[in-house]
């Protein structure tokens, strides 16, 4: 009889592989399939030395390939063959560092397990309010470094009783090495303080309060695990009034959590697809169409028709709603242009005005995190901003860079990223740039990733915008830098993300960027591959009437289209409700500024265009968010099928003074319901008659203007029947968090070649 022929490996496991659980899986299997050896976090990943039958060795692989753990995401394994060591056992070892490039994980919602003993009565940990396991819970927003180890988290401070420490040291329990496990006697405190900083409840008699302060009408700061929410009743339109007043946000809509599934579907609707990412491990959360009857107040989205809609994603969530059973506004607790607040101190500093009672826990967030915000169009899942659960995104790179990249993004929707080895990693939004907060939570979420993998870039790259202030930060740093065209690096993070190395006939449409001529760019069709980019298209440049101004003020951008078609017969010819906006002789001397071109710089930009179109239609005059025009005007669509206004196309210059004389005409006329489809469908049009030119190439559309669901909804449909091949982000964020990423690539490429 023939011995069993013994083999040695060393595994490497690269990925999402720490803190999900991934040790322990492979302790399990190992001691399953009679293996002996070890198994450590590094810096790298998961190194593991296996030892036993080659037949054994095998069925563990595929274990490994096939069935790892289900918050793990495996990169690479190589596998090296190592002379036979005779390992005793099979042991998990304490972990090591070496140079650090596996992945930082995504927090987390409450797992199904956890869900089930915080409901169990008998169970140590019923109604905790920080139960968690391997399979949940925080990551990203508690960890200083790697490794993700206890020591390098903020629940290094928190010394476990002999219960959790038991757990944690057990190989075969959920909660081996789960960092932030903790219960009753040794966790962090729930406390609830009023305006005057004064502690009023602890525990669940905190919980218990704040049900009593929303059914009455009360605003309560609630730390999350990125950050605090302000909540209310969203049925309470005096609450939701009152919030808006105290938070100086008239229009711009709150999310609303709900207690479950169940109540969703009374006030919204909502496919398989969006309900599977309301019930996902991530928790996004998900915009959706109202019904008709819907027990939402109408001020929590006034004027639209969409509803951003979450479920609970932490066990303190499903604590509040076992006493308070109805949904709850539950919107990021920040003052306007400032990052979400991730401390009592800064509840207290900021928003001591907006708030009736704050519920804090004494474990710091370390890394803030934003709620990430998701839509489902044509059956493509769309990042609106990328957050909690699925940020940091780490996308493997089909090759490895040379260098050490940061690439510092956009002014708008900031987000960094960076790329060393094989590996791209986009960071969680950080937000619009605008503020001398913003600004530091950028300096410090750089800082941040530096951190976690001893990065020190050997190149910059940013947006050409000479005032952006990330632009500004990369120029001062002494490092070599390339700067990236805005919409071109929107094409490229796409590309980069569906990994095409070919010509792409892309249609990157937003509110603005800065162009090659100097001018605003933003309505833009442009023959693109990985190294270079040809605008083939755009729409035609016209002026915004004060700058920045007309940015905030749709009323101008309609005024300086209207000067663009009537000259200085608008008065004439235009017998509009929006020149009431204005007295005869600011008309007169706007056209005078438009026509000596005096403040007034050139645009050519596709959000533009739909605040002009919103303001022609009387629906918004003055901004109260980004974006609000397109919700608007989408509010109002109800036939695809509808006929399109005329247009023309010269040498790429999209014209489109004949659909604004008809829009004026119908206007005119008093006919204004079908203006809002004709122009969606217009905008199908014009994407068709450009897509017609290149048959054989792919089509690419990105930017914020692609947001519009609606618009991008029946522009994948037109294609999809024409069989073209079409591709739109899905990982990274469709608008500006994106640009980052597209920077990233275009100085990849250059380092490729």
């Amino acid at each position: 009889m023939l011995s069993a022929v013994l083999t040695s490996k060393i595994i490497t496991v690269t990925g999402i592989v720490q803190g999900v659980g991934f040790r322990p899986f492979v302790y399990n299997n190992a001691l399953k399939y009679h293996l002996l050896g070890d198994v450590a976090n590094t810096g790298d990943g998961v190194i593991i030395h296996l030892e036993g039958e080659s037949s054994a060795l095998d069925a563990f692989l595929n274990v490994l390939k096939n069935h790892a753990p289900k918050l793990s995401r495996i990169d690479n394994i190589s596998i090296v063959e190592q002379l036979i060591q005779n390992y005793s056992s099979f042991e998990i070892l304490q972990s090591h560092s070496q140079s650090k490039t596996t992945s930082v994980s995504p927090d987390v919602g409450i797992c199904d397990a956890c869900l089930s003993e915080l409901r169990s009565s008998d169970n140590r940990r019923s109604r905790y309010f920080l139960i968690n396991c391997t399979q949940c819970g925080p990551r990203y927003s508690i960890i200083q470094t790697l490794p993700y180890d206890r020591v390098n988290t903020s629940m290094q401070f928190f010394t476990m009783c002999q219960a959790c420490e038991d757990e944690y040291r057990n190989p075969l329990d959920r909660r081996y090495h789960a960092q932030p496990v903790s219960c009753y006697d040794c966790g962090p405190k729930l406390q609830l303080y009023n305006s005057d900083q004064t502690l009023i409840h602890e525990g669940s008699e905190a919980v218990a309060a704040v049900a009593a302060l929303l059914d009455q009408g009360g605003i309560i700061a609630v730390k999350g695990i990125g950050g605090f929410h302000l909540m209310c009743d969203a049925s309470n339109e005096q609450a939701v009034a009152t919030l808006r007043e105290r938070k100086k946000r008239p229009k711009k809509p709150f999310a609303v959590m709900f207690p479950d599934l169940l109540r969703v579907e009374k006030n919204v609707t909502c496919n398989a697809l969006e309900k599977g990412l309301l019930h996902s491990k991530e928790r996004p959360i998900v915009l959706l169409t109202r019904v008709k009857d819907n027990h939402i107040a109408d001020n929590v989205a006034p004027d639209i028709n969409r509803l951003g809609v979450m479920l609970p994603y932490t066990p303190l969530h499903y604590l509040l709603f076992e006493h308070f059973n109805r949904p709850v506004v539950a919107t990021s607790a920040n003052r306007s242009n400032e990052p979400i607040y991730r401390s009592y101190a800064q509840i207290d500093d900021n928003l001591n005005d907006v708030v009736d009672a704050v519920l804090d826990i004494d474990r710091d967030i370390v890394n803030a995190v934003d709620d990430s915000v998701v839509q489902v169009v044509e059956g493509h899942i769309q990042i609106m901003r990328l957050g909690r659960g699925f940020a940091p995104l780490n996308m493997p790179l089909p090759f490895k860079s040379h260098q050490k990249i940061l690439a510092v993004g956009a002014q708008q929707k900031s987000a960094i990223a960076l790329s060393f080895d094989g590996n791209a990693i986009l960071s969680p939004h950080i937000g619009d740039l605008g503020s001398i907060e913003a600004f530091e939570f950028f300096e410090r979420t750089v800082s941040t990733f530096k951190r976690f993998y001893e990065f020190e870039p050997d190149l910059l790259v940013c947006d050409k915008h000479p005032q952006y202030m990330s632009s500004e930060w990369a120029q001062k740093q002494p490092k070599e830098l390339i700067l990236v065209q805005h919409h071109y690096a929107h094409a490229l993070a796409c590309m980069l993300e569906h990994r095409l190395d070919e010509t792409v006939l892309a249609f990157s449409f937003d509110g603005s960027g800065y162009g090659d001529d100097g001018t605003i760019w933003g309505g833009e069709v442009m023959l693109c591959d990985n190294r270079e980019f040809e605008r083939v298209g755009h729409l035609v440049p016209f002026r915004l009437l004060g700058g920045e101004k007309a940015v905030k003020e749709p009323r101008r951008m309609a005024l300086s289209i209207l000067f663009e078609c009537y000259g200085h017969k608008i008065l004439d010819e235009c017998h509009l409700p929006l020149l009431s906006e204005f007295t005869p002789q600011e008309i007169a001397l706007l056209y005078q500024a438009w026509e000596k071109g005096i403040n007034t710089p050139i645009a050519s930009s596709m959000g533009r265009l739909f605040d002009a179109i919103a303001s022609l239609m009387g629906l918004l005059h003055v901004s109260q968010y980004e974006g609000q025009s397109g919700l608007l005007i989408e509010a109002l669509c109800h036939d695809e099928h509808a006929k399109i206004f005329e247009y023309t196309i010269d040498e790429g210059i999209i014209d489109i003074s004949a659909m604004i004389r008809q829009i004026v005409t119908l206007l005119i006329d008093s006919n204004p319901d079908e203006i809002a489809d004709r122009f969606i469908n217009t905008l199908v049009a014009i994407i068709d008659e450009f897509a017609d030119k290149y048959p054989q190439l792919p089509l690419l559309f990105s930017g914020g203007v692609f947001q519009n669901k609606t618009l991008l909804s029946r522009t994948l449909k037109h294609f999809k029947a024409k069989k073209r091949r079409c591709y739109v982000p899905e990982l990274a964020p469709i608008n500006d968090g994106a640009i980052a990423l597209g920077q990233l690539a275009f100085a990849l490429y250059q380092d490729k070649g």
